[in-house]
């Protein structure tokens, strides 16, 4: 029994009554404000929530969220989301009146209602829903039924049910407003004091009685029970199992185990909690049991527990047991005092073996005879037969008894191990040590456990032989042949045969404690450790052994086992809060999980608290914290709840804790899952998990679109840069090309000038040749030819590009003067694509140069054959092509062109061909071949290719 008060959070001793809610949480209405218990810690809601009146008699469950609270002096209020609300909130509760006097109430949680009314001649009936109030007058007629007492309502029928001044039940139709007088005539001094669906009780302090009755329609009732207390009665309670509880007046309250549905007689009653008044008791959801006392707080006890205890032949048993043992008939205690206890049959035997209270049991044995009792520095043999008592002496301080044979038993000491003789009372010392254990090994030797080690010790020989190194054994028990199971001090069980050890289980493989103090075994392959953290069973099957725990929530005494006796399908276990009997078969029908969910109270995020529904929870704050308010419902865990967890969006593994606060925080901008489950008393898990989704939404600095804004803000203000950057480049070029191209149209003009003397030079020199000769026709006919020349290479010098049509008269003319000069030394011809535009604008005066130098050089050393140019226009690719061929000697090298000191007019066009480039973006491509290597014939070919992109707006084909 577990009691809850201002130590734990319960500040108030005083308690009214007690409730459980949908969810599974325990309200309290005491002297000092409503609590709610979630198995850990009580939340207090008072005068600074809202409460006008912290004298709460009672509240009541309207829906999951919502609770009506019922105080003294018509303060009525609700609490809602976490929220009280008051009257001065909501003026409807202000329609709730009824001075000093206690009100009764009902809940309807299908309809969501609350009805109140007072109990002695109640003058209206109040329903409240959903935050209004509705009144209904209840009209009674005083000259006919005297003064009533209201006791129960039902919802689905609107009847209103009341005892009359005759002691008869009516029934008041609260819509119709009539009456109909129901079978039932109460005892004049019979009050209704607890209803609980079609049964409700009723005491008659003056004769100490308690009456049950049924309901067996709307009108017609029937007792089918009652009980004559033997104290005085204080109150009387149907709980949720319909079974009966009585307060005692002088404290205590009975329990009736037994359905009141039941045909047969109430049993026997159980006691309980004798030195306190009971004002409520409530039996919640999993059958825990809650008492309220006056000025004592809150008491509680477990289902299991509560069930081994009335169910349990041994009362009032909670002696601190320190050791256990049995013969074929009863079952022996040893105490931490110096005393013991004979159990048999629901009867229980104690022994007293000294005044000193302070020596107690560490080990018992017995056979069917006598019982010995190990203190802590002596033995204690008792007679089952004469009941007579004999102290045994030995040197050291007794650590344990095992049985050796029928007659013998070793006794291991702090000094040695002694073999003691039953028949003879004497006893033979064996090994010169200090020993914790043995157990016989075979005919002629035991195995013996030190504080470290485990010896095989022979008998006969006198001689050990280390078996187990390391290991401080508390006790070995033969399991099968070749196997043994074996509990220590600190590193669990040891399995072993006769060569070495088969198996450790420990706290890594199941074990709640590696701290066992004894072993049982309960068949070859299934054995009991006792430990101080409950008590485990082990079956060996397979590679990995099948364990079951079992503590306080399965109704053990308490977790400090000391051992245990097995007797068929029930075990006894000795602990430090008495003798547990169980059966095994119903221990092993324990749930493995807790059939419940993790509850999230609340959800702290952005600096506010949320409270029920988190379907659209979402988080924007500078940390990026969440906070997730916890409670798991496992009051038979005792407090002892932990929480297993894990975060889907930032990590995959779980986690555990044992604060019911969980804290995010630095959580990256995404979605989340919050996954919990709840670990109640030892481990145990819940079956399911509870999950939260939730956002946590980017700044606004965070988001995609603020950073593709800024992403293009640094664009635009980059691109602005490298704008401004490449302007001033530009500008800088555009300066430093400018500069060059007027110095290259400076040295175009100086190339055109130098064109202009150096083709008339060349004229004249053939008219100065022709004169020489006396060939004076020639000479007037060149000499008007020269004039026409000289007007045209006057009127394009002045240009920068002339039509192809224009380029191929100048070149006509200027062949035909050449052909005169060279009396017909040569033929040409020049001809022009059909697929180029003729209008064409092509540098003026370039081709010309190349034409002379191939008179030149490649006509006048021709001796047997006459002399043949050609000049042709046509489209390359997309290139403008000019070749100009010619069949005379050729060249070796096509660098001879331009090296020949006579070649001028090619190097002054190659100039122009750079300039070009310089000025206009003009691509021209000299290449200069001997067709004497490529095309085996005589002469060389000069071919010049001009880019059509760089003269779109001329236009290349027709």
């Amino acid at each position: 029994m577990i009691n809850y008060n201002q130590a734990d959070g319960l500040t108030s001793s005083y308690i009214y009554n007690l409730r459980q809610d949908e969810r599974g949480f325990i309200w309290i209405g005491s002297s000092n404000g409503l609590f709610r218990f979630d198995g850990i810690s009580f939340k207090q809601y008072g005068k600074k929530d809202g409460l006008k009146n912290v004298d709460i008699l009672a509240c009541e469950t309207v829906s999951k969220d919502e609770i009506f609270i019922i105080p003294f002096l018509d303060d009525f209020a609700y609490l809602k989301g976490n929220k009280v609300i008051n009257s001065d909130m909501n003026s409807e509760l202000k329609k709730i009146k009824f001075g000093a006097e206690a009100p009764n109430f009902i809940s309807d949680k299908k309809r969501g209602e609350i009805i109140i009314h007072i109990y002695t001649n109640p003058k209206n009936i109040y329903i409240y829903k959903k935050g209004k109030v509705k009144v209904i007058p209840i009209i009674i007629d005083p000259a006919k039924y005297g003064r009533v007492y209201a006791f129960d309502y039902k919802t689905d029928a609107h009847l209103l049910y009341l005892k009359d001044s005759k002691n008869r039940i009516i029934a008041y139709d609260i819509i119709t407003r009539k009456i109909k007088v129901c079978n039932l005539i109460f005892g004049s001094e019979e009050v209704v004091t607890s209803v609980k669906d079609n049964l409700f009780t009723t005491i008659n302090n003056k004769k100490n009685v308690v009456s049950v009755y049924l309901m067996e329609n709307y009108y017609s009732f029937r007792k089918i029970q009652h009980y004559q207390s033997p104290e005085n009665i204080y109150s009387s309670v149907i709980d949720n199992n319909k079974k009966l509880w009585i307060g005692l007046e002088n404290g205590g309250a009975l329990y009736f185990d037994q359905s009141l549905y039941t045909p047969y007689s109430l049993s026997k009653p159980v006691k309980f909690l004798e030195d306190y008044v009971i004002n409520y008791i409530l039996a919640d959801h999993d059958n825990n049991l809650w008492f309220a006392t006056r000025n004592n707080g809150l008491f509680f006890i477990g289902s299991a527990p509560f069930r081994s205890y009335i169910t349990l032949p041994l009362k009032n048993n909670s002696s601190y047991i320190t050791s256990i043992s049995s013969n074929s008939k009863n079952i022996f205690l040893g105490y931490n005092t110096t005393g013991g206890g004979i159990y048999n049959s629901g009867k229980l035997t104690n022994l007293t073996f000294s005044e000193n209270k302070k020596n107690e049991n560490k080990a018992v044995t017995a056979n069917e005879k006598f019982v010995y009792f190990a203190q802590t520095n002596n033995v204690f043999e008792y007679n089952l037969l004469t009941k007579k008592q004999r102290l045994i002496n030995f040197k050291g301080t007794i650590k344990n008894l095992i049985p050796y044979g029928k007659d013998t038993i070793l006794v291991c000491t702090s000094q040695k191990l002694f073999l003691y003789h039953i028949n003879s009372g004497s006893y033979t010392e064996l090994w010169d040590h200090r020993t914790y254990m043995a157990l016989p090994y075979d005919k002629d030797s035991l195995l013996v456990g030190t504080f470290k080690d485990l010896y095989k010790f022979n008998i006969k020989t006198k001689k050990a032989k280390l078996f187990l190194e390391g290991y401080y054994f508390t006790d070995i028990k033969k399991l099968k042949d070749n196997l043994y199971a074996g509990s220590t001090n600190t590193s669990g069980i040891i399995l072993f045969n006769k060569k070495n050890i088969v198996c450790k289980i420990d706290e890594s493989n199941g074990l709640s404690n590696n701290q066992v103090k004894k072993i049982m075994i309960e068949s070859e392959n299934i054995f009991w450790a006792s430990t101080e953290s409950g008590l485990i069973r082990v079956q060996l099957t397979g590679n990995k052994p099948i364990i079951n725990k079992f503590t306080i929530t399965d109704g053990l005494p308490s977790d400090n086992v000391a051992g245990v006796v097995i007797k068929g399908d029930s075990i006894f276990v000795g602990t430090s809060g008495g003798l547990g009997i169980f059966s095994i078969k119903h221990l092993l029908t324990q749930q493995k999980y807790i059939n419940k969910k993790v509850i999230v109270n609340s959800v702290v995020t952005d600096g506010k608290e949320y409270f029920g529904s988190y379907d659209r929870l979402h988080s924007q704050t500078p940390k990026n914290n969440i906070t997730f308010n916890l409670s798991f419902l496992d009051y038979a865990s005792q407090g002892k709840i932990g929480y297993k967890y894990k975060l889907e969006g930032l990590n995959t593994s779980w986690e555990t804790t044992n604060s019911s606060k969980i804290i995010f925080s630095s959580l990256p901008p995404k979605k989340y899952i919050f996954k919990v489950y709840g670990l109640g008393y030892n481990g145990k898990q819940s079956v399911i998990y509870t999950q939260i989704p939730f956002e946590i939404k980017p700044r606004f600095w965070e988001t995609v679109w603020f950073r593709v804004l800024v992403a293009i803000l640094v664009l635009i203000i980059w691109a602005i840069i490298m704008g401004l950057y490449s302007q001033r480049s530009r500008n800088k070029k555009l300066k430093n090309i400018l500069t060059e191209k007027r110095m290259a149209e400076l040295e175009l003009q100086a190339i055109k000038a130098q064109i202009n003397p150096h083709f008339i030079y060349n004229c004249l020199n053939s008219i100065k040749f022709l004169l020489y000769k006396k060939e004076n026709a020639d000479a007037e006919s060149y000499l008007k030819t020269f004039s026409q020349m000289i007007r045209k290479t006057l009127h394009y010098s002045e240009k920068t590009f002339m039509p192809i049509k224009e380029e191929v008269e100048y070149l006509t003319l200027y062949l035909d003067m050449e052909k005169l000069r060279l009396k017909d030394q040569f033929d040409y011809k020049i001809t022009v694509s059909d697929d180029l535009n003729p209008e064409w604008l092509i540098p003026s005066l370039l081709i010309q140069p190349f034409v002379e130098n191939a008179i030149k050089h490649g006509i006048p050393a021709l001796e047997d054959r006459k002399g043949y140019i050609t000049i042709d226009f046509a489209y390359s690719g997309t290139d403008l092509c000019v070749v100009i061929e010619d069949n005379g000697t050729g060249i070796k090298d096509k660098t001879v062109l331009t090296k020949n000191i006579d070649s001028f007019g090619v190097k002054l066009s190659q100039k122009r061909i750079h300039t070009f480039k310089q000025l206009f973006n003009t691509k021209i491509t000299l290449e200069i071949t001997d067709l004497s290597e490529t095309k085996q014939k005589p002469g060389t070919q000069i071919k010049l290719f001009i880019s059509q992109n760089e003269n779109k707006n001329t236009g290349m084909h027709h």
